[in-house]
């Protein structure tokens, strides 16, 4: 069931990167919460191997079909340059903290 807010049903894309290494997970779901925790306990197969996961970035849509469309068009190569740019600053910030560790 998807999440119900104030202002209708969400469907969100969302960016996982695995804390092991470095890899980047992009799928949508109805219930961000809920499947961001699957993923943490192992129970994706796709994201269970590459533990622990921190959540990074994520959109709503308002309908499914939307949200689909949007994950296949960040898992591309123009989508994945996107989330580069996007998360300029969050690689920059990512950068410096291992710098200075």
């Amino acid at each position: 069931m998807p999440s119900n807010t104030t202002f209708g049903v969400f469907f969100y894309v969302y960016v996982l990167e695995s804390l092991k290494d470095g890899d980047r997970y992009i799928g949508y779901t109805g219930r961000l919460k809920k499947r961001v925790e699957e993923h943490e306990k192992g129970l994706s197969f796709a994201t269970k191997f590459r533990l622990p996961f921190k959540l990074i970035y994520f959109e709503g849509c308002t309908n499914q079909q939307d949200a689909r469309r949007r994950e296949d068009y960040l898992k591309t190569t123009q989508g994945r340059r996107f989330l580069g740019l996007r998360l300029k600053e969050y690689k920059r910030e990512t950068a410096l903290a291992s710098s200075e560790s």
